[in-house]
């Protein structure tokens, strides 16, 4: 590990969080009863998403589930349920919260969490740097007097409080017989105030001591503190100052033996004691929450293990392969085994062989070719992985237009007689419903150019492996492809169009009930397995009627033919996509770009809306563009320093011409939009090596002070510039999961490694004789050559986790307890790391 310094390892945070039901709101103040709730998710103050608005309920089911990277460092991840009253106004019905250190306890597991109460003084984040002496001053008289200093530096990671802070801070010397208070300016519109600011307060009449060194007498050091609270000042003489969090340092912690012992310290915020009574709060959220940090090594430590896995499919038995021991070990987690596992073989080029080896496996095992590709396996989960890495661009092309349009003219569908509502007519629905399921399939069945490359050859690999061991099964060829497309692509979007980023918002009850129904039809439409009818036998009597609209042979050929073409790989590659599709789209707040002499550059709220085409804003939804800037023109996208414009999360797009400033609602959103900004730029020959991480304001860039408006950039962009799909994954990353995936169940690595090792040791396993059953549901067929594996990889996770070790042992070393990394709060002040904290630097008076 030596030579391994803290910038070469990438520290990488992601968070999963589902939010299930909540129970036991109670019964609203209004004339209903019932309550519309809704849940917000924050790191510690600030809003990242929200889930839908469920109505009319005192046990709400929301069911969403949302997964992102952490942009920053947070200390609290919380759950506010909220209510809306009859004015639409959002009302807090309480909160559930988990530090940070606490997450790994509720790992992967549904927990139910009480609700508590939602206070000011308790809502707080941010840190504060604080500098405390003991000064010895000699006065005109001379008389010499000792006081306390207190400099208050800096904070960081202060609140928002209605869109803005204008914090300051309050030092207050406490003791028992009295009070002194001094508080710092006001520092507009930042989270990250300098104040750097000293405040002194006299003690009472030092008495010396025969060593030279003094004690307090008349002040109670026991119970005198130092107490910096910070606050936001609302500007408004109707508004109080909002409170911001707190610190409190005790004297009796400081070594206050000595002058001029100097303690320089950052601090966590801390809530304060509230005098008010706690009101009660009732209800409870479920909630499964799934936090990952992984610390990422450079490439070379990853250089075995990564070698082991990669040469799998040509390993024979595929079952002493690293990949399929991989798959043993995560057999309960295979959706999450899956997702590393595909990025790094299609990064290194090698997808196609995994693929072909884990289906002629698969298939290999089975009797009823009508039930293939159709169980939760490895090769399942790899397959739905490409799909949702690859297909999400043929998905919008494909069938958004027509969920739009589905969600926004609200026509009655239900053809379940029992479900009609009063004044509908049935056939009347199931007409409104053919003509959608009519429009959906035509899209699908006519996209077959549009299909990704890479989804064409792991379906042309998949329906070669069908064929090859069911040679006399006509239409085994369509039902390889076919359980996947329609199965596990199109009719689960259709069906949640919100989870593939198809709508912004979940649709009203009765537009998911006709999605649900389309879902059903495409489903069935495209399960060829019985390809004799298209209805089946049906638990759900009422969709024969739609079933019957199909039962023709020109759809079932369509499907053919769709199949065909999407599982062939003779066909051109290139698949442009001529119609723009919509990437991404949300409100945010943009800085004008001042494209006239005399145009004013003040900021206004507009609805950005990114395709694969270009990047346009307009006053709002729907409305013309104002601007449309060309994706060919989007020379970088970078972050902007907060210090720009005193404003968070803010990001610039840099055009040749100018940079177009906007701030996302949060910093998830800002990563969101930075991340797929400069994904759909990436190829542009003209991408910038350098920018300007501030801004160009009052004739001169803020961050390297040049004054020539088109001066070059003073700061390597942070993003490459990936040619395709291949680079653009991050394959150190995808190693440090896989290693942390194997690191976890070690203990069932260890139970395979005895279990084999007793294999081998058997003579019955080299005289060909069966051995002894055993219970275990590993199938083996070359114990010797498994068990090799099996060492090389506990050799390479036992060696790569010492690894870790060693790098957390000397980032502990290096990381200062009171350092802005690791600050002084949580679970208290320990005196021996205190003293640590200490500067231990003995100076002259300041006065």
């Amino acid at each position: 590990m030596a030579g391994l310094g803290e910038g070469e390892v990438r520290v990488v945070e992601t968070l999963r969080v589902k939010i299930g039901e909540g129970k036991n709101f109670g019964a609203s103040t209004g004339p209903v009863g019932t309550r519309d709730t809704f849940c917000t998710v924050s790191l510690d103050q600030e809003e990242v998403v929200r889930t839908k608005t469920v109505e009319r309920t005192q046990s709400a089911f929301f069911g969403e589930e949302f997964q992102f990277e952490v942009p920053r460092p947070f200390r609290v991840l919380s759950f506010y349920v909220y209510e809306k009253d009859l004015l639409k106004r959002d009302s807090c019905l309480g909160k559930a919260c988990i530090r940070k250190e606490e997450l790994h306890r509720y790992h992967g597991k549904d927990h139910w969490f009480s609700l508590t109460h939602v206070d000011q003084d308790s809502e707080v984040q941010g840190q504060v740097h604080v500098e405390v002496r003991l000064t010895e001053i000699m006065e005109d008289a001379g008389k010499t007097v000792f006081k306390v200093s207190a400099r208050v530096l800096e904070c960081s990671g202060l609140a928002i409080i209605n869109g803005c802070c204008d914090p300051y801070a309050n030092v207050t010397f406490c003791t028992p017989n009295r009070t002194e208070n001094k508080k710092t300016k006001v520092r507009k519109k930042t989270t990250d105030p300098h104040f750097d600011e000293t405040f002194y307060f006299e003690l009472n009449r030092p008495s010396p001591s025969p060593d030279n060194r003094f004690s307090i007498v008349d002040e109670d050091i026991d119970k005198t503190e130092l107490r910096v609270s910070l606050w936001h000042s609302s500007n408004y003489y109707k508004f109080a100052d909002v409170f911001l969090g707190e610190v409190k340092i005790p004297l009796s912690t400081l070594d206050m033996t000595r002058p001029q012992k100097l303690h320089k310290a950052w601090y966590l915020l801390q809530p304060r004691d509230s005098t008010r009574p706690s009101k009660p709060c009732q209800g409870s959220l479920r909630l499964n929450i799934n936090y990952t940090e992984d610390h990422i090594f450079p490439s070379h430590y990853y250089d075995s293990l990564c070698n082991l896995l990669l040469k799998s499919p040509d390993v024979d038995p595929l079952s002493s392969s690293a990949v399929n021991i991989y798959g043993e070990v995560m057999k309960d987690k295979l959706e999450e085994a899956a997702r590393p596992l595909v990025r790094l073989f299609l990064h290194h080029g090698s997808l196609l062989p995994l693929i072909s080896a884990l289906a002629d496996r698969e298939v290999a095992k089975m009797t009823d070719p009508n039930t293939l590709f159709r169980g939760n396996s490895l090769l399942t989960k790899c397959v739905d992985e490409v799909m949702k890495l690859t297909g999400m661009h043929y998905l919008h092309v494909t069938i958004k237009k027509h969920i739009d349009d589905i969600c926004e003219d609200h026509k009655p569908c239900e053809i379940d007689a029992t479900r009609v509502k009063e004044g509908e007519n049935l056939q009347i629905n199931l007409e409104n419903l053919r003509v959608y399921v009519e429009r959906m399939f035509k899209s699908i069945t006519e996209s077959a150019r549009l299909c990704p490359t890479i989804m064409s050859e792991v379906f042309f690999t998949l329906k070669e492996s069908a064929i090859r061991h069911f040679p006399d099964v006509n239409d085994v060829r369509y039902t390889a492809v076919s359980g996947f497309v329609f199965l596990r692509l199109f009719a689960p979007a259709i069906l949640g169009p919100r989870l593939f980023q198809l709508r912004e918002e979940h649709p009203d009850p009765t537009t998911a009930r006709t999605l649900t129904l389309i879902s059903k039809t495409i489903q069935s439409l495209g399960n060829l397995a019985n390809s004799s009818s298209v209805s089946p036998g049906l638990k759900e009597a009422y969709m024969s009627n739609i079933y019957d609209c199909f039962a023709k042979k020109e759809y079932s050929d369509a499907v053919k033919t769709f199949l065909d073409v999407i599982s062939s790989t003779g066909r051109p590659h290139s698949r442009s996509i001529d119609t723009p599709v919509v990437l991404k789209e949300s409100l945010m707040i943009k800085r004008a770009q001042g494209r006239t002499r005399f145009g004013l550059k003040n900021f206004k709220r507009r609805w950005f809306c990114l395709t694969n085409k270009d990047l346009t804003y307009a006053k709002s939804k729907g409305e013309p563009p104002l601007c449309k800037i060309p994706v060919e023109d989007i020379l970088a996208v970078e972050g902007l320093q907060e210090e720009s414009f005193k404003m968070k999360n803010m990001f610039q797009v840099v055009q040749p011409q100018r940079a177009l400033y906007i701030q996302a609602n949060n910093c998830v959103e800002a990563k969101e939009w930075i991340d797929i900004l400069n994904k759909v730029s990436q190829c542009n020959k003209k991408r910038l090596k350098t920018y300007h991480p501030a801004a160009y304001v009052n004739c001169h860039w803020l961050c390297c002070k040049e004054g020539n408006e088109n001066a070059t950039g003073c700061t390597p962009v942070t993003g490459g510039v990936p040619a395709d799909i291949k680079l653009d994954i991050d394959s150190d990353r995808e190693m440090e999961r896989i290693h942390s995936f194997f690191l976890t169940h070690r203990d069932r690595l260890e139970k395979l490694e005895v279990y084999l090792y007793d294999m081998c040791g058997e003579e019955a396993v080299y005289s060909g004789t069966p051995s002894t059953p055993r219970t275990t549901t590993y199938v083996i067929e070359d114990p010797k050559t498994c068990f090799e594996t099996l060492r090389c990889i506990m050799d390479c996770i036992i060696k790569l986790e010492q690894e870790h070790i060693e790098y957390y042992k000397a980032l502990a070393k290096s990381t200062k307890y009171g350092s802005e990394q690791k600050p002084i709060g949580g679970d208290g002040v320990k005196p021996n790391e205190l003293e640590d904290s200490m500067e231990g630097e003995e100076g002259g008076s300041n006065m």
